[in-house]
């Protein structure tokens, strides 16, 4: 069965719902529309009781380039409700959901992937939070997550550098959990779901739920103020204005 929330296809295959990001022209980068699509689709899944996992993955061969940085300027960023960033980076989910990872998966994207449980990833594939290159930060659980899953000091370079980080790298620090041959990362992360959607439902809800608090809490309240902050600058207004012209950014500090 496949539901058409364009830009964000659907697909049950057994118990397990496929969610696949739908703008390849764009590298599946988050607008508004995108959004609110997947969090619908997410709503799905928390719904319906004969689901038992979630696999998010991109078309076209990314993952996710981020939020639309075009867009950005008019829609601001694409966040749904209290729920975060299309509806993922804040959401309580109950439900085990893997990251299929090929090809970019960078700012937002990479927060996406950070907000599951479980990443598989090609062997090209490139994570990455570019944010302080365009006068923002990585505020919807790439700087609280990241350095949960990585080395403190490889995190803090990955975030204040904003260069990217190939899989082999990830993988070999534990951040992806299973790298395969570049077009394999579905297939395998239909496996890892399939494998898990075994377990007993209440168990998977309830170990997700105690993970969550353990390593997130009060985390977001903290960064928020801050993270507001930089979002309504002028240098993150002119970071996006910058990478839509293909020109270097002019940063005033405020």
């Amino acid at each position: 069965m496949t539901i058409d929330l364009r830009p964000v296809r659907t697909e049950l295959l057994g118990s397990v719902l496929v969610m696949t990001l739908d703008r390849p022209a764009a590298r599946n980068a988050i607008n508004r529309e995108v959004a609110t699509a997947l969090s619908v689709a997410l709503d799905h899944l928390e719904k319906r009781p004969e689901l038992t996992a979630g696999v998010l993955t991109g078309a076209g061969g990314h993952f996710c380039a981020g939020m639309d940085l075009k867009a950005f300027p008019s829609e601001g960023i694409p966040v749904v409700g209290q729920l975060g960033l299309a509806g993922l980076t804040r959401r309580a989910r109950t439900k085990p959901l893997i990251a299929a990872v090929e090809g970019y998966a960078v700012a937002g994207g990479f927060e996406l992937a950070l907000a599951c449980d479980l990443i598989v990833a090609g062997e090209s594939a490139q994570f990455g939070l570019p944010e302080v290159q365009r006068g923002l930060i990585a505020g919807e659980g790439g700087a609280i997550r990241l350095p949960q899953r990585l080395p403190h000091h490889l995190a803090m370079e990955l975030l204040l550098t904003g260069d990217p980080m190939p899989a082999a790298t990830a993988f070999g620090h534990g951040l992806v959990n299973r790298l395969v041959p570049d077009g394999a990362a579905l297939t395998t992360a239909l496996t890892l779901a399939t494998r898990i959607s075994r377990n007993a439902p209440l168990a998977l809800a309830a170990v997700q739920q105690i993970v969550r608090a353990v390593t997130e809490a009060d985390a977001f309240a903290l960064q928020d103020p801050l993270y507001h902050k930089v979002s309504a600058s002028v240098d993150a207004r002119e970071g996006a204005l910058a990478f839509s012209e293909k020109r270097p950014p002019r940063w005033q500090g405020r």
